[in-house]
């Protein structure tokens, strides 16, 4: 990228959301750039979740994420052919543990009825949600990255946006590598950053804090191999901690849920394991003795009384805010962006008709995604 740019659509954030916003756009028809303050895409939330791709069966209807988890579901199947994104077709299992468990499981499948999501009710109280998948969401992300780079976006990293400011009828982006793009629209998809850069244009009206949710790997034991995705009954506070398969073939419980502070706090708690461990073994017996091979933690970009924020900034409204999207970010992200494009364009960003997909080879990840962040951010704290 040229040190000086315009564009109509200045995209902040190359996490898997501000990556398929940055597509929506590229395809259709907008000059975009991306701009990342890390070193690459996917080195944040999208980089350190659990790659579960969800159906929405046990989202509340009628929310915002909800009915931009269904929306994703419709648009995720012809993108993911045509960009070669891996995906375990696997299905989950809700699985009571005790009675008041098993009272509660009607009424999830009730709410995934409302939603339109395909579920089974078995006689031994268990819930089948056929359509739940895993996939690897670095590799998800990086091929949208990809993809906006194949349709005209530019990707710019190492530049994390300083200033914000009216410029005409538009903005003017700089950022502490040097960098200026000026642009009719800007959108705020900076995850943990996000109320950073909404400071920028001087608006107070969201906060942001660090949920941790801390993963265990482990490999997976040839007595009893993991080929589904196993849930348990979830609380009014959490869906809890869960089991699932990995595409490299790897197990893997968690997350736990910590509220924190501190956004540079990507490590994994001493106790957590000790957390992790008896939740998971009741749902996957094997773990109980099972020692990890690694363990991870990602930090959800929560926000304080406020989830799903997508609207324009109250201070600057060509500035939208994609803000506090938590852990279902990878699964809604198409429909995220999607409903984004047509805010950009109701702010008179002329989007033309949606070009195909072109597809291409996918980037080869030098280690697992699942080390990927967090030997990253041992790299950065050294």
């Amino acid at each position: 990228m040229a040190r000086d740019t315009d564009v109509e659509v200045t995209v902040i954030g190359a996490g898997v959301v501000g990556c398929a916003v940055a597509l929506a756009l590229a395809r259709q028809q907008a000059t975009v750039a991306l701009l990342e303050a890390e070193p690459e895409p996917a080195l944040g939330a999208s980089g350190t979740n659990s790659g579960i791709l969800h159906t929405g069966f046990n989202s509340a209807p009628g929310e915002l994420e909800t009915d931009l988890i269904l929306a994703s579901s419709a648009l995720r199947e012809p993108l993911l052919r045509a960009l070669g994104v891996p995906v375990l077709r696997c299905g989950a299992l809700m699985q009571p543990l005790d009675a008041s468990q098993r009272a509660a499981v009607p009424a999830v499948a009730a709410v995934a009825r409302q939603n339109g999501v395909a579920v089974v009710e078995r006689e031994d109280g268990v819930l089948e949600i056929p359509g739940e998948a895993v996939t690897d969401p670095v590799v998800y992300t990086l091929a949208l990255a990809a993809e906006a780079g194949r349709h005209g976006a530019e990707l710019h990293t190492r530049c994390r946006v300083d200033s914000i400011e009216r410029d005409g009828t538009g903005l003017r982006l700089q950022s502490r590598c040097g960098v200026t793009v000026r642009s009719r629209v800007a959108v705020n998809c900076a995850g943990l950053e996000a109320d950073s850069v909404a400071r920028l244009a001087r608006d107070q009206s969201f906060s942001i804090y660090p949920r941790k949710g801390e993963f265990l790997v482990f490999d997976p034991p040839a007595s009893e191999p993991l080929d589904q995705i196993l849930l348990p009954v979830p609380t009014t506070r959490t869906r809890g901690v869960l089991v699932f398969p990995t595409i490299d073939g790897k197990v893997v419980a968690g997350p736990t849920a910590v509220d924190l502070e501190d956004k540079r706090d990507w490590s994994v708690r001493e106790r957590a394991r000790d957390e992790l461990i008896p939740k998971a073994a009741a749902l996957y017996p094997p773990l109980a003795g099972a020692e990890a091979v690694f363990a991870y933690a990602g930090l959800r970009p929560a926000g304080h009384g406020v989830n799903y924020l997508i609207r324009s900034a109250t201070s600057c409204p060509q500035l939208v805010h994609v803000a506090a999207i938590r852990s279902t970010g990878l699964t809604a992200s198409l429909g995220i962006a999607q409903r984004v494009a047509e805010i950009v364009r109701s702010l008179g960003v002329p989007l033309g008709p949606e070009r195909p997909l072109i597809g291409g080879p996918n980037r080869k990840l030098s280690g697992p995604w699942w080390r990927r962040t967090a030997d990253y951010r041992v790299a950065v704290r050294a």
